[in-house]
């Protein structure tokens, strides 16, 4: 029997732009000279994002987000005739890949970012001890490694790829090519180089042992089914085709998988020490890619396979959106760290969620999207701006950023523009009104009414109410306390401010005028090969 592949490149484009420009990246970093590398991976790596999502609005202008477009699936066809779907490209799909599109290059503009004495977020050359002869070496040359560019691209391409996939194998594959470049871009920061290896080791320790529930899960649904297909899943489920413990065990475990990835209690130890410990863009990144992404894929498998057995894992599913919401709450207010607050509030958003996730409604399609891109932009924004607060040393040169929330004092009234920003974000986090936050929120609380979900929704809007607390403690340390003289803004190349300013335009724009956007979501449907 002989197979022949059937692909629709042109719908591929834009993932294939970006997966091969990350293999070019890698060759710019081998090949172009050392003192014009960074330059180029700076220019090189948003210029590539922005070509992919120009190419992909070019694409997809002609309706694929209409209820009538059929899927297009990209499939391995045998001499036999039968089809085994590894990717496709539905309306979910294709929304999904723009709100990645849009986090990353919201990202990178942060990540290219340097002081304008062409300092940069990352180690010259992370391999070096701190404090040793090798790192002063590397200073006083003043070089700067620049392969955290072409692994960022490697991500997004895993985070594009991951929404699409209709296979549980092809879900794996996506799912490491996003997490196995993080591992390393966590272990690169220029300042607490310690504490970022630290938090690197942290997250690949747990995010093998996730993979490991993920293949294993895996396993168990392919003895089920006979097949890695999630069409085939979806129909064997449905005519019951074997043992219940087994496909309820296989759907667990491959669920942990992907909680892992959203940060959801218990899986969520890793959060706050590797947000913490990363370097403060790519912390940025990962909690607005990563989160995404996840979620993306999440909704994907949950109402394909999962939704069949919601009774048998409702009890479950009540379970982690309650702790998650409960312990994002409760302990981001004990945080004196700026990025574990947000890595607790990433948490408690993430509660917010599931509700729409749980909810089986088909409105929690355009809810979780339009929420993952509104808190993607924000939290891209409030990164940024950490990125750019910084402690002064004795001989007056700035030096780490300042995460502890004494240390923001006065920094909105010495700063107004940058406060404002953070403002927006922190509003937008605590869902008020004309920001993109309450609009998020209301659209999951609302799928959570129509799912039957009223209790959770409850739970939700008061633990909202509470996290308010934190997000105006920060606000009210900024614009009414004295300002600290060992904090201050670095000048810098600019790059960060402009996606600052976006970010923060974004959110306000989809707070007040979310219609054209939830009107486009609200056209998307999942398909099944």
């Amino acid at each position: 029997m002989q197979a022949s592949l059937d692909i629709d490149w042109g719908l591929m484009a834009p993932l294939v732009i970006v997966g091969g420009a990350a293999v070019l990246g890698v060759l710019i970093e081998a090949f172009v000279p050392r003192g014009a590398r960074w330059k180029t991976q700076a220019i090189y790596t948003p210029v590539v994002l922005v070509l992919a999502l120009c190419v992909y609005i070019l694409t997809y202008s002609s309706g694929v987000f209409s209820h009538g477009t059929d899927p297009v699936g990209f499939a391995m066809t045998g001499g036999s005739g039968t089809r085994t779907g590894e990717l496709l490209i539905d309306p979910f799909a294709a929304a999904a890949q723009v709100v990645i599109l849009v986090i990353a290059i919201l990202s990178v503009l942060v990540m290219i970012d340097r002081t304008r004495s062409g300092v940069a977020a990352f180690a010259g050359q992370p391999s070096d001890m701190p404090g040793s002869f090798e790192e002063d070496q590397t200073e006083r040359r003043g070089y700067q490694r620049s392969e955290m560019l072409p692994l960022t691209l490697f991500s997004t391409a895993g985070m594009m790829l991951f929404p699409m996939c209709t296979s549980l194998l092809t879900l794996f594959i996506a799912l490491e090519v996003m997490s196995l470049p993080l591992y390393i871009l966590c272990a690169t920061a220029r300042h607490r180089r310690l504490l970022s290896q630290e938090a690197a080791l942290k997250y690949f320790i747990l995010g093998a042992f996730s993979s490991a529930f993920f293949l294993m899960g895996i396993a168990l649904l392919f003895g089920y089914a006979g097949s890695l297909s999630l069409s085939t899943l979806a129909t064997a489920v449905y005519d019951g085709a074997g043992s219940d413990m087994l496909l309820i065990s296989g759907i667990v475990l491959l669920l942990i998988g992907l909680l892992f990835k959203v940060g959801a209690v218990p899986f969520h130890a890793w959060t706050p020490d590797v947000y913490q410990g990363a370097p403060t863009p790519v912390t940025g990144f990962m909690a607005a890619g990563v989160k995404a992404a996840a979620f993306l894929a999440l909704v994907r498998f949950y109402f394909t396979v999962a939704a069949q057995m919601e009774p048998h894992l409702k009890v479950i599913m009540w379970a982690v959106i309650v702790l998650t919401i409960v312990v994002g709450t409760f302990f981001g207010l004990v945080q004196d760290n700026v990025k574990r607050l947000l890595a607790y509030s990433s948490i408690a958003h993430a509660g917010f969620i599931l509700i729409a996730v749980q909810s089986l409604d088909e409105s929690a399609l355009s809810a979780v999207t339009f929420y993952v891109l509104s808190y993607g932009i924000a939290t891209v924004g409030a990164f940024g701006v950490i990125t750019l607060v910084r402690g002064v040393d004795r001989g007056g040169n700035t030096v780490a950023e300042q995460q502890t929330i004494d240390k923001w004092a006065g920094l909105g009234r010495r700063h107004p523009w940058l406060g404002a920003a953070m403002i927006i974000f922190l509003l937008s986090f605590a869902g008020i009104p004309l920001t993109s936050g309450f609009i998020g929120k209301w659209t999951v609380f609302a799928a959570g009414i129509k799912g039957g979900l009223t209790p959770l929704v409850i739970v939700a809007i008061v633990a909202s109410a509470i996290t308010a607390f934190y997000y105006f403690r920060l606000v009210k340390v900024m614009f009414l306390d004295e300002p600290d003289p060992e904090t201050r803004v670095v000048p810098a190349q600019g790059t960060a401010s402009a996606a600052i300013a976006m970010c923060a335009i974004a959110t306000l724009a989809l707070g007040i005028v979310p219609g054209p956007v939830l009107n486009l979501l609200g056209k998307m449907v999942i398909f099944v090969l």
